[in-house]
């Protein structure tokens, strides 16, 4: 960038009415740019000294420049603005107190996005700065909670526990073993499946798994087992396999702590278990939600940031960096993990995803080259623990792993699955697999089941998504209860950035069901939702006094979910976001039909062949 023309693009912005933007400001940020331009280019020199590549080496390496120029991202950074700046850009509109908490690649995004969705930056900024502010807080209250709950289930209760200190005999918890239960796990305690003889019956007599998503799209054995799994997932190891073993039937394959390059810990759990240990039908993947006092997971929801992926769309920053695609303390790394150009991420890629393909091996060695380049001068110690990291994340983890299985299980299909968060992770890495022409991993895929599931892109993504997971059959289910405020994270309105995709199974607080496009109430504020929400949390609290009278002794409810109940009069959508709902909504819902439309319908009216694909009605077992 010459002199003339970095004055010209200052003199510009300062001169923009849109945008009150110093020119201070300006000239800092556009100098910072310049040095950074100046460091990339000489490490390109450096690259290029050292090695000759041959012409289609240098024509790939042009692809790989135009396509990072091109890679738009925005970063809310709460940390980066003080309170003067946050009251300054909330009370008077100040633009230019508000881009000192994003970091964008384009000042226009940055005063575009301040300027257009002030009060939802504002509302992530500050909702994020109370979490981070209560985080420490919220982690030892989780600690103590977790003991004190499980002191008191191993020892039979207060009374118990009474009795067994008289006699010297307290079963003191030991975390980390089969005995260990969460919070999430002492909410709701049920932990065996609705119908299971009759899921494995399907699932040994069909001559395919896609029979039951095909012929019985809606198979409540399936969401059953789907919505268990996204709970169970909150346990650890030992638990997960005692009960997948023990009280499922089924084999269990492994539990996967993965690395989170950004929070800088092992921050993301996933599972994988088969119907049967040889000749597997059904292969299921599910990924751990929102933990209920992990700050980190509550802040990742209430993120705004995003980074666009050219050709796919703009995907939430938070969810790629807990599937290990990126950092964005180096927002390079995103594109080293997300270029559609698969043949120039590492060499010898099968471009159409074999599953005899040597892609992950390929991308292990490439990822260690990476790390230790961008390491320079650290010790060699560090950057093999780097390297090892890589391989723990958890989109390679999963992948390699399901190909390893999807190779021994020759008639196998996969789900995908999670609660909250999880959710997210669920069909965020199908999206992957797309991105990344895993063509024969997707081929297998039954379907993509998700519970409370935030918004993890925009509407270009979701009508790539919709393209692969709709057709010819609808294959992802997004399951909303009521007034559950995740599921309307990140917000949304008529001109904002994220949108949901796929099919909605929305309950409400009667456990009717309906099919629709997107849950009613999108975003949750307006006087109209916040008043409906406190008297509904209002009747889920009278409703959970008499479900067990109502429904059976297995929904009965916990003292704990009536404690959450109590709290949710104050906090309506936090108490719906419990996997006790939905476990509910999946075995007592009662179906109402709903006309559906999809994405592609106006583009599709037009022609008459594909009617039948434009509106559509499920139906459930």
């Amino acid at each position: 960038m010459s002199s003339f023309s970095l004055l010209h693009q200052v003199i510009n912005i300062f001169n923009a009415p849109k945008y009150s933007l110093n020119l201070e400001h300006l000239l800092k940020h556009n100098l910072e740019y310049w040095k950074s331009t100046q460091k990339t280019s000489e490490k390109v020199f450096m690259a290029a000294a050292t090695s000759t590549p041959t012409e289609f080496e240098e024509n790939r390496n042009d692809d790989d420049k135009s396509e990072m120029n091109i890679a738009n991202y925005l970063i809310v950074s709460p940390e980066k603005g003080g309170i003067l700046d946050l009251i300054r850009y909330m009370v008077w509109a100040d633009m230019g107190s508000g881009v000192k908490f994003l970091e964008s690649s384009e000042e226009r995004i940055m005063g575009g996005e301040a300027a257009d969705h002030r009060w939802i930056i504002l509302v992530s900024i500050i909702v994020r700065k109370i979490i981070s502010l209560f985080g420490k807080p919220m982690e030892y209250t989780g600690f103590v909670a977790d003991f004190f709950l499980n002191l008191l289930f191993q020892n039979g209760g207060i009374m118990g526990l009474f009795l067994n200190f008289l006699q010297g005999k307290v079963m003191t918890p030991q975390r980390d073993t089969e005995t260990f239960i969460s919070t999430i796990g002492h909410l709701d305690g049920r932990i065996d499946l609705y119908r299971d003889e009759n899921l494995l019956e399907q699932l040994d007599n069909s001559v395919s798994a896609e029979k039951i998503a095909t012929e019985e799209i809606g198979n409540r054995a399936l969401m059953d087992l789907c919505i268990m799994a996204s709970k169970l997932a909150y346990e650890n190891a030992k638990v997960v396999q005692s009960i997948v073993v023990q009280h499922w039937k089924m084999h269990f394959v492994d539990f996967y702590n993965c690395w989170n390059d950004f929070q800088k810990e092992m921050s993301t759990q996933v599972f994988i278990l088969c119907d049967k240990p040889k000749d597997a039908n059904l292969i299921l993947i599910s990924f751990r939600g929102t933990e209920l006092f992990d700050a980190d997971d509550w802040v990742t929801d209430f993120d705004y940031s995003w980074y666009e992926i050219p050709k796919l769309g703009r995907v939430h920053m938070g969810f790629l960096e807990a599937l290990g695609l990126g950092n964005r303390a180096d927002t390079t790394t995103f594109h080293n993990h997300l270029q559609t150009k698969s043949t120039n991420f590492n060499h010898g890629y099968d471009a159409y995803g074999s599953l005899s393909s040597n892609t992950d091996s390929d991308m292990e060695e490439n990822e260690r080259h990476q790390f230790s380049a961008s390491e320079e001068g650290t010790a060699v110690g560090h950057k093999k623990l780097l390297s090892e990291k890589v391989k723990k994340t958890a989109y390679y983890a999963m992948r390699k792993k399901l190909k390893s299985i999807l190779m021994e299980h020759k008639n196998a299909k996969f789900v995908v699955t999670g609660h909250s968060l999880g959710g997210a992770l669920a069909v965020l890495f199908p999206t992957m697999l797309v991105l990344h022409q895993q063509t024969d991993i997707m081929k297998r895929l039954l379907g993509v089941y998700t519970f409370g599931q935030p918004r993890i892109g925009n509407l270009q993504l979701a009508k790539f998504m919709e393209a692969h997971l709709e057709y010819p059959v609808p294959k992802y289910f997004r399951v909303v209860y009521s007034y559950d405020l995740v599921p309307r994270l990140p917000c949304d309105d008529k001109t904002f950035l994220y949108k949901h995709f796929g099919v909605c199974l929305y309950y409400n607080s009667l456990y009717i069901e309906q099919k629709l496009d997107e849950e009613p109430d999108p975003n949750f504020y307006g006087l109209r939702n916040v008043v409906s929400a406190h008297l509904n949390s209002v009747w889920e609290l009278i409703r959970s006094f008499v479900v067990g009278y109502t429904y059976g002794p297995m929904y009965k409810e916990s003292w704990l979910m009536v404690f959450v109940r109590i709290m949710g009069l104050a906090l309506p959508g936090i108490a719906a976001h419990g996997p006790t709902d939905y476990v509910n909504s999946v075995r007592l819902g009662k179906e109402r039909i709903v006309r559906m439309s999809s994405f592609r319908e106006v583009s599709a009216a037009n022609d008459a062949g594909d009617g039948a694909k434009m509106n559509f009605m499920l139906h459930h077992g």
